[in-house]
């Protein structure tokens, strides 16, 4: 239903070098299979990185206000935050980057 990209944006990892190596051989295989067009895809990446991102941080804001939650990670919840925080600020700025491009 969405783009070809979306299954594969979570396996990459690493500067943006290591990240189109990554992509390199399964965008081949996608390409004979559904005529992938990575140009248009890539531009999805760092757009479903930042969303899961924020799903992933609300769930941990959430999950600080759950019982449970904070006595099986004591003193890590903040740590945990303030971690997510960055990842963020770190995420804004791959979004103003060109896309990756195989």
């Amino acid at each position: 239903m969405g783009p070809a990209l979306q299954d594969l944006w979570m396996l990459l990892s690493g500067d943006r070098r290591a990240m189109t190596q990554q992509l390199l051989r399964p965008a081949r295989g996608l390409r004979g299979l559904h005529a992938l067009r990575t140009g248009a895809s890539c531009l999805w990446l760092e757009a479903l990185r930042t969303l899961r991102l924020i799903h992933y941080s609300a769930w941990l804001a959430r999950a600080g206000t759950i019982r449970r939650f904070p006595p099986h990670f004591p003193g890590r919840h903040a740590a945990l935050l303030a971690d997510r925080i960055l990842e963020l600020r770190e995420q804004i700025a791959a979004m103003d980057e060109e896309p990756l491009s195989v």
